[in-house]
C-alpha cells in the first residue's frame, strides 16, 4: 500500500510547477524546506495544512534521525494508518529534497536523517544571515502592555518578572514577524496614590529627593508605608474605643475580637477612619481638579517618574508609548455612563453603577462608586478603547499577575457587551507570584524587595563569582564593571524567564549566578568559551570542509538545535512564553560544553574537521547571542 501510494505521488510531482516549487524550497533553511514541502505534498492530496502548522522537532536521542515530523494530524484526512502515512510522506520528502538522506517511522512520528550537504548549507546560511531564526514581516500588529506600576512606591521584585516577561515577549513576537508596540499604563491616580500624598502632606515637612538624597520613587514609597503605619495605630486605638467595642459587640457575634478586627479593617478604612476620610476627600478633590491637590500630585508623581526611568535604564528596557490612568479614566467613565443609558449597565440605590455578568457565569462588578469616583476597571475600559483608536492592533496583550485573572475576564466580557470590535483579540498573559527564599513580600508593611536593590545584589554576586575564575582579571576596571553588570543581569533575567510564566517561583540570587547550573552565566560561559577559541584561530574560517562527513554525536546534536531554532522562536511567540527560548539556550550551551570536552577543535586531526568545528562554533555563538538577546540579555566577551 505504501509503495503504491509513493509511486502515485511521484508521478503527480513530475510537473513543471512541482519542479519550480521544490527548486524554490532549496533556497530556504532546512526546517522551512521540510515544513513547506510537507504542506505542498499534502495539498496535492487535497489536505490543507499550512507550513506553520507542520510540527517539527529534534529527534529523540533513543531514535535514529535528526528532525522529526509529527504526522498524527494528517492521519484522519489520509484515511491510512500512521505508519503508512509516515512511509509515504518520508519517501516523498526524500525524493524531492536533497537535504533528506534517509528516514524511519515510529508510530506517528517521521524521523528524518539529514544529509551532510544540508548541514553545510545550514552553517553557511547562519553565517550569511545575522538574523537567522526570525520570520518575514507580517502585516500584523501587537500591543504588549507590561510593568504598569502605581506611582505610590518603587518597582519591586514582582515588577521585575512582569517587565522581563513583557520585554522578552515583545522581542520574540518581533522576531516572529509582528509589528510590536511596547506600552504601559501608569496607574497615577486613585486611593493608593492619595495615601502617599496625604502622608507627605501631614508628616513630610517639605522633604524632597534633593533635600534627603533619596531616589524619588523610594521617597514616595516611604510615605505610602508611613500612611499604613499611621492607619494601623489609629485602628488599634479605635478598637479600644467605645465605638469600636460597640461595633464588635453588634456585628461579631461569637467571633473573637482579634479575628473580627482583622476582617473588619477595610470596612473601618472606608466608613470610620479619619485618615481614610481625608484620603477619600483628597481623591474626590483630585477628580474635581482642585488646584492644591493637583499641584501636590504633579510634584510627587514627577519624583516617581524620574526614579522609574532610572530603573528601566538599568534593566535595559524602554517603552514606545505611555498611557496614564489620570487621562483614560475620563473616557472610561463616559463609556460607563453611556452603557448605563443603553441598558448594558445598572445603577443601584446608592448611585453606584454595576455590570451584571451572572449570565457569563461571573458576578456583578462595580464600575463607578456611589460618589461618582472611578475604580480600576473604569480606566481599563477607557484605555482599551483609546489604544485601539491609536493603533488598530490585531492583538492586545496584558502582562499582569495571576491575582488579576478574574479582573481581566470581567474586562474582556464588558468590552464584548459594549460591542468593541477588538474584544476577541485581547489576551491576559498571566504569571505567577515571585517569592524569595525568605517568603512573600508585603508592600504595606515595607518588606518589599525593591528592583534597584535586587539588581545591585545580583551584580555583587556576579562580581564575587567572576573574580574567582576566568579571564576577568585581564580586563580594565571599566571593562570589568561592564562584565559584572552583564553577568549579574543575565543571572536575574534568565532565572526569571526560564520558568513558564504561569508557574509561581522562588528567586534565589546566589543560585542564579551558578556557572554550573541552568543559569544565564552558564550560557554566557559557553559563548565566552567560543569567542576565546575563535580569537585563537585568528584567520577567517570559511575554508572548504566538504569532505568532512563523519559527524560525531556531539556535533550532530548542536546542528539539530541550530536547525530547529526558527521553530523555537515561532512556538515561543504563539504561546507568549519566553521559557522555551531560555531552555533552548541552556540546551545549546550544555551541548556545546560537551562538544568542547569531547572533541579537539584547533587541534583536530584534519584541516576539514578543524574548519567545520570552527564554523559550527561560530554558528552556535551567533545563535546563542541572538536567542539571549530575545531575553534581553547581553553577552560578555570575557568572564
Amino acid at each position: 500500500m505504501a509503495e503504491h501510494a509513493f509511486l502515485f505521488f511521484t508521478c503527480q510531482y513530475q510537473s513543471k510547477q512541482a519542479t519550480v516549487i521544490f527548486a524554490h524550497l532549496m533556497e530556504k533553511n532546512v526546517l522551512d524546506q521540510i515544513r513547506e514541502a510537507t504542506s505542498h505534498i499534502l495539498k496535492e492530496q487535497g489536505i490543507e495544512v499550512s507550513a506553520g502548522d507542520v510540527l517539527v522537532s529534534t529527534t529523540r536521542k533513543d531514535f535514529e534521525g535528526d528532525l522529526t515530523v509529527v504526522i498524527f494530524p494528517f492521519v484522519k484526512a489520509m484515511k491510512k494508518s500512521p505508519p503508512e502515512v509516515g512511509e509515504w510522506l518520508g519517501a516523498a520528502l526524500q525524493s524531492h529534497l536533497d537535504s533528506i538522506a534517509g528516514y524511519n517511522v515510529v508510530q506517528g512520528f517521521l524521523n528524518l536523517t539529514l544529509s551532510s550537504r544540508a548541514w553545510f548549507d545550514l552553517l553557511v546560511a547562519i553565517k550569511e544571515n545575522p538574523h537567522y531564526g526570525t520570520s518575514p514581516r507580517k502585516d500584523q500588529k501587537a500591543l504588549i502592555e507590561f510593568c504598569s506600576p502605581n506611582t505610590n512606591k518603587p518597582l519591586h521584585l514582582g515588577h521585575i518578572r512582569n517587565i522581563l516577561l513583557g520585554w522578552s515577549c515583545s522581542r520574540i513576537l518581533h522576531a516572529a514577524g509582528w509589528d510590536v508596540v511596547k506600552i504601559q499604563i501608569i496607574n497615577d491616580r486613585g486611593i493608593a496614590i492619595c495615601k502617599s500624598m496625604l502622608a507627605w502632606k501631614l508628616y513630610g515637612e517639605g522633604e524632597t529627593p534633593e533635600s534627603s538624597g533619596t531616589k524619588g520613587d523610594f521617597l514616595v514609597g516611604k510615605y505610602y508605608v508611613l500612611f499604613n503605619d499611621k492607619l494601623t495605630l489609629e485602628y488599634d486605638a479605635w478598637q479600644e474605643s467605645v465605638e469600636g467595642r460597640s461595633i464588635h459587640e453588634e456585628k461579631a457575634e461569637a467571633k473573637p475580637a482579634k479575628e473580627f478586627f482583622n476582617d473588619f479593617k477595610n470596612t473601618y478604612f472606608n466608613s470610620y477612619s479619619e485618615l481614610g476620610k481625608q484620603a477619600r476627600e483628597m481623591l474626590i478633590a483630585w477628580e474635581k481638579d482642585d488646584p492644591e491637590v493637583r499641584s501636590l500630585w504633579t510634584m510627587m508623581n514627577g519624583w516617581v517618574y524620574q526614579g522609574f526611568d532610572e530603573t528601566f535604564a538599568a534593566l535595559g528596557v524602554r517603552f514606545d508609548q505611555l498611557y496614564y490612568e489620570s487621562e483614560t479614566w475620563v473616557e472610561g467613565k463616559e463609556q460607563v455612563l453611556k452603557g448605563l443609558q443603553q441598558g448594558i449597565f445598572v445603577k443601584k440605590e446608592d448611585g453606584s453603577i454595576w455590570v451584571d455578568l451572572t449570565d457569563r457565569k461571573m458576578d456583578e462588578k462595580i464600575l463607578l462608586r456611589s460618589d461618582g469616583t472611578a475604580v480600576y476597571i473604569t480606566q481599563d475600559i477607557g484605555t482599551a478603547m483609546q489604544r485601539y483608536r491609536d493603533h488598530h492592533a490585531d492583538a492586545m496583550v496584558y502582562v499582569v499577575g495571576d491575582e488579576q485573572n478574574y479582573h481581566f475576564k470581567v474586562l474582556f466580557e464588558i468590552l464584548k457587551k459594549l460591542g468593541e470590535p477588538y474584544a476577541d483579540a485581547l489576551f491576559h498573559l498571566s504569571y505567577g507570584m515571585v517569592e524569595l527564599p525568605s517568603g512573600k513580600m508585603k508592600g504595606r508593611e515595607g518588606t518589599i524587595v525593591e528592583a534597584d536593590d535586587l539588581m545591585r545584589d545580583v551584580i555583587s554576586e556576579a562580581r564575587a563569582v567572576a573574580l574567582e575564575k576566568g579571564e576577568i582579571a585581564t580586563l580594565t576596571e571599566v571593562e570589568q564593571t561592564d562584565a559584572f553588570r552583564k553577568i549579574g543581569l543575565a543571572a536575574l533575567k534568565f532565572f526569571m524567564l526560564k520558568i513558564n510564566p504561569q508557574k509561581r517561583m522562588v528567586f534565589d540570587p546566589s543560585a542564579s549566578v551558578d556557572l554550573q547550573g541552568q543559569t544565564g552565566p552558564y550560557v554566557q560561559n559557553a559563548y565566552v568559551r567560543i569567542k576565546s577559541v575563535l580569537r585563537k584561530a585568528e584567520e577567517d574560517q570559511i575554508n572548504v570542509y566538504a569532505t568532512y562527513t563523519d559527524l560525531a554525536d556531539s556535533e550532530r546534536q548542536l546542528l539539530q538545535l541550530l536547525a530547529i531554532y526558527p521553530e523555537v522562536i515561532s512556538k515561543a511567540a504563539r504561546e507568549y512564553d519566553p521559557s522555551g527560548v531560555a531552555n533552548f539556550c541552556y540546551d545549546m550551551a550544555k551541548n556545546y560544553h560537551r562538544f568542547y570536552h569531547d572533541l579537539k577543535i584547533l587541534g583536530a586531526d584534519t584541516e576539514d574537521a578543524r574548519n567545520f568545528r570552527l564554523n559550527l562554533s561560530a554558528s552556535v555563538a551567533q545563535v546563542l547571542a541572538h536567542a539571549m538577546d530575545l531575553l534581553g540579555i547581553e553577552m560578555p566577551e570575557k568572564m
